[in-house]
């Protein structure tokens, strides 16, 4: 009867403590498996708003950033490259930005920049032809783009042209305008790629 007992006793402690050691187990081999599922610091990075400090960005320049693994064009433009910029439109394909897939709604005018802040252009800078990079062409009338060429970029892969709104020039095979990413200033000397006026990441 005691050893009844006893054994019985004996074989609760050890279903509970099997029990208890299978629970852990199963924790410690889930965890990292639902860990995987997790995105990683890299891969949060990637998407990652991107902050540009303009102070380092001279008049004319442009400066290259990454953002979603593309990459993104600021140019602190100068007075007259924003004052050459209306005698490109009989040249262009869409002068007002009207295909309002190719920028935020604030960005859908011809200088293709937030109000009040017309000298800084931000572009995404994939050719929207093949997905070529163009090249950054500042420079006015040079002898291989012609007397009427006020600057811009030119993609070397198929002869697209873009102006310095990132505006398409008719008769090239780019169908679009140059995307404007969604951005947004932090401050009067920073702005911040990839994040809306809210605040909010997209």
């Amino acid at each position: 009867m005691e050893n009844s007992e006893v054994d019985k006793g004996r074989r609760r402690f050890l279903i509970a403590a099997t029990s208890v050691v299978g629970a852990v187990g199963t924790v410690a081999m889930a965890a990292p498996f639902l860990n995987s599922w997790n995105p990683s610091e890299r891969a949060k990075a990637a998407g990652a708003p991107v902050e540009v400090n303009l102070n380092k960005i001279q008049e004319g320049q442009l400066v290259r950033v990454i953002w979603r693994k593309k990459p993104i064009w600021i140019v602190n433009r100068t007075k007259k490259m924003l004052e050459d910029l209306p005698g490109n439109d009989n040249l262009l394909r869409d002068p007002a930005s009207e295909v309002a897939t190719q920028q935020p709604a604030y960005a859908q005018n011809p200088l293709r920049t937030r109000e009040g802040k017309e000298k800084y252009l931000v572009l995404i800078g994939i050719c929207t032809h093949l997905g070529c990079s163009p090249t950054f062409r500042p420079e006015l009338a040079p002898p291989d783009l012609g007397s009427d060429w006020k600057g811009g970029w030119y993609c070397p892969c198929h002869g697209s042209r873009f102006d310095l709104a990132g505006r398409v020039f008719k008769n090239v095979p780019a169908p679009t305008n140059l995307v404007v990413p969604v951005y947004s200033f932090k401050d009067e000397n920073t702005i911040i790629v990839g994040l809306d006026e809210n605040g909010e990441a997209v």
